[in-house]
């Protein structure tokens, strides 16, 4: 965490959930977990609750091909649109869509594909997952390289732009790969490494940095 995100305070976070985990696992109370296939960070929070659940029962609320009307109240209509990720979805519209009705008892074969799929994971202990094909998988850590470089121009961008361009790109596939921190880490280790150039505070300050091409000498 402190060499690609640039994190020194990192090992505040794991203690700080420990307590939610023990909540999340507390005996004789009714277990629902909330699960999307088509983001990366909850798809691996829901596998590794599991893997903490052992062989307690548990239902599951798939939202992974889920439809949602997307309009609160107040608010105007909008189309329908895939439930990418529960963190992103209006507790109205949860509301509106009773969506807690689809909660479903986990299958024994369905449970045991999800622990093999995350004990695998687990050994290859690589420092990303992403979704891929409909399933998660391991990722190197330039993952998103080429994904931000695409975006770059010769002209000064914000890193903040480029960022966003590449969270909307995922939206727009279907899927919630990462956020933005590890995207601003990515940016600030392809200037590091001469692909990009930049200029402002540094480009882990995505508003207050730009970015581009290198120029060619005596460009």
């Amino acid at each position: 965490m402190e060499k690609e995100l640039g994190r020194a305070d990192w090992n505040k976070a794991p203690n700080s959930t420990e307590r939610l985990w023990d909540e999340a696992r507390f005996p004789g109370i009714r277990k629902v977990a909330w699960l999307t296939r088509r983001s990366a960070m909850e798809y691996a929070g829901f596998l590794e609750w599991l893997w903490r659940r052992g062989d307690e029962p548990c239902e599951v609320i798939d939202l992974t091909d889920v439809t949602v009307s997307d309009r609160l109240e107040q608010g105007p209509p909008r189309p329908p649109r895939l439930a990418i990720s529960l963190a992103m979805l209006h507790p109205d519209i949860i509301a509106s869509e009773k969506l807690w009705n689809l909660a479903e008892p986990l299958q024994a074969s369905v449970r045991t594909r999800y622990l093999d799929l995350w004990r695998q994971l687990r050994e290859e202990n690589a420092p990303l997952r992403v979704v891929e094909g409909g399933t998660l998988r391991s990722a190197p850590i330039t993952f998103f390289d080429s994904l931000l470089m695409s975006y770059a121009t010769d002209d000064w961008q914000k890193v903040a732009r480029i960022v966003g361009e590449g969270l909307t790109a995922e939206w727009d596939d279907g899927v919630f790969q990462t956020g933005d921190l590890v995207l601003a880490a990515r940016v600030n280790a392809l200037v590091e490494s001469g692909r990009l150039e930049y200029r402002g505070k540094h480009p882990l300050e995505m508003q207050l940095s730009e970015v581009r091409l290198p120029k060619a000498p005596g460009a």
